[in-house]
C-alpha cells in the first residue's frame, strides 16, 4: 500500500489560493478522443498572461470497454426487449441499427492507440497555432493501471514527477482533461509529489448527487487511477462534467460566425466541429438546432478566471467499487465547481482567437 504525505487543510488552501500572473501548468489530455481538448489547448496557448504551459502529456483513451454492453443492447433491440430507462447504451444501439452498423465489428480504439493519436493531435494543434512545441509534448501511458498500486511508467509520467519536484516557488497545476492514468502513475512512482501540486480534473457527476459515474468516459476508463486520485490526498479542484461543464454548449451558427476564419487554428476547430469523430462513432447525424458541449474548456476557465467556474469547499470523497461517490467525513479539503459562466468563457476564447497573432508574437518575444 502506497503511503502519501499528509497535507494539512491550511496548506491546501494556500496551494489552492488564487494569485496574480501566470501559473505553472502541465496539461494532461486525450486530445484525439473528441473535439473539446483541441479548443482547450488552443485557449490555454493563447492565454500566457495566466497560463505558463510547462508540458503537455498525451493520455490513453479508448472505447473497447463499451463493445460488450453495446452488443448486449443491440441484442435486446433485436429481441424487442429494448429499455432505454435501464440501458444507457440503447439510444446508441438504435442509431447504429438504423445505419446498418454492427457493434461487434465496428472500429473502437484501445488505450495504446488512443495515446499515440493524442500525442500526434497535440502536436497538430500547436502546428495549427504556429506555436513551438519542441520539448513540450510527451507520450503518456499506453495502458491503464493494471492494479490499484501498480503504475504504468512513461516519459509523460516521469515529466509530471520532474515538474512537481522542480525548484519553483509557484505551485504546479495539472489540468487533467481525460483519464488520469498518467497522474496516478506519477503519484505511485513518487508519492511525495502529492504535496507539491494541484490537480484540476473534469469528469463525472457532482459529488453531492447520488448518481453513479458510469457515463463519464474520463472517470470509468481507468477506475484504479480515478479512485487513487481521490485517495492520494493530492490537493484537488474537481470540475463535474455533468450538470456543470455540460453547460458549455456551442452551436454550428456560432462556429460559423465566431470561430471559422480565425486563422489556421480557427478553421481547424471548425473542421473538427463539423467532422466530430464521436458523431461518427455514435451514429449521430446533424439536425437543425444541434449543439455540442466543449467540456474541457472548464479546466482552462478555472485557471484563467475563477469567477468563470465558481467552486465550493468540501471534503474529498471516495469512489466506491461501483464508481459512486461516498462521503468521507475526515476527507481533506478540496474545491468543487458548482457552476460555469458559459458566456464569459466563450467571449474570452473568441477574443483571443481574434488577437492570436499579437498574443503569439509577444509570447515568442517578438
Amino acid at each position: 500500500m502506497t503511503v502519501f504525505p499528509k497535507v494539512s487543510d491550511a496548506r491546501r488552501r494556500e496551494m489552492l489560493a488564487d494569485r496574480p500572473g501566470p501559473v505553472r501548468v502541465l496539461i494532461d489530455t486525450d486530445a484525439a478522443n473528441e473535439i473539446d481538448d483541441q479548443f482547450a489547448l488552443a485557449w490555454a496557448a493563447l492565454s500566457p498572461e495566466r497560463i505558463d504551459i510547462e508540458a503537455v502529456v498525451a493520455e490513453p483513451y479508448g472505447h473497447l470497454h463499451m463493445r460488450e454492453p453495446l452488443i448486449a443492447a443491440t441484442e435486446e433491440l433485436e429481441r424487442g426487449a429494448a429499455s432505454e430507462s435501464t440501458n444507457r447504451f440503447m439510444p446508441w444501439a438504435r442509431r447504429l441499427a438504423a445505419l446498418g452498423v454492427d457493434p461487434a465489428t465496428m472500429d473502437l480504439t484501445g488505450p495504446d492507440e488512443g495515446m499515440e493519436l493524442s500525442f500526434a493531435e497535440i502536436e497538430n494543434v500547436f502546428h495549427k497555432l504556429g506555436a513551438p512545441s519542441e520539448g513540450l509534448v510527451w507520450r503518456g501511458s499506453d495502458r491503464y493501471l493494471p492494479a490499484a498500486d501498480v503504475p504504468v511508467e512513461s516519459e509523460g509520467a516521469r515529466r509530471i514527477v520532474e515538474a512537481a519536484l522542480a525548484d519553483d516557488e509557484r505551485v504546479l497545476h495539472i489540468a487533467a482533461i481525460g483519464a488520469v492514468t498518467n497522474i496516478a502513475s506519477a503519484l505511485l512512482m513518487a508519492p511525495e509529489i502529492a504535496a507539491r501540486m494541484v490537480v484540476t480534473w473534469t469528469s463525472g457527476y457532482p459529488t453531492w448527487t447520488g448518481l453513479g459515474n458510469r457515463p463519464s468516459l474520463n472517470l470509468v476508463q481507468d477506475p484504479h487511477a480515478s479512485r487513487l486520485l481521490f485517495d492520494s490526498g493530492v490537493p484537488m479542484v474537481y470540475l463535474p462534467g455533468f450538470h456543470v461543464g455540460a453547460q458549455l454548449r456551442f452551436s454550428l451558427p456560432e462556429m460559423e460566425a465566431w470561430i471559422r476564419g480565425k486563422g489556421e487554428i480557427g478553421d481547424y476547430l471548425f473542421h473538427l466541429y463539423t467532422n466530430n469523430p464521436i458523431h461518427i462513432q455514435r451514429g449521430v447525424e446533424p439536425f437543425p438546432g444541434q449543439s455540442w458541449v466543449i467540456w474541457d474548456l472548464i479546466n482552462i476557465a478555472w485557471l484563467i478566471d475563477r469567477r468563470w467556474a465558481p467552486t465550493r469547499e468540501t471534503a474529498t470523497p471516495r469512489l466506491d467499487d461501483r464508481l459512486f461517490w461516498r462521503p468521507r467525513a475526515d476527507g481533506p479539503v478540496m474545491l468543487e465547481a458548482v457552476g460555469v459562466d458559459r458566456d464569459a468563457i466563450f467571449r474570452d476564447l473568441i477574443a483571443k482567437l481574434d488577437d492570436q497573432e499579437r498574443i503569439l508574437t509577444a509570447a515568442a518575444g517578438g
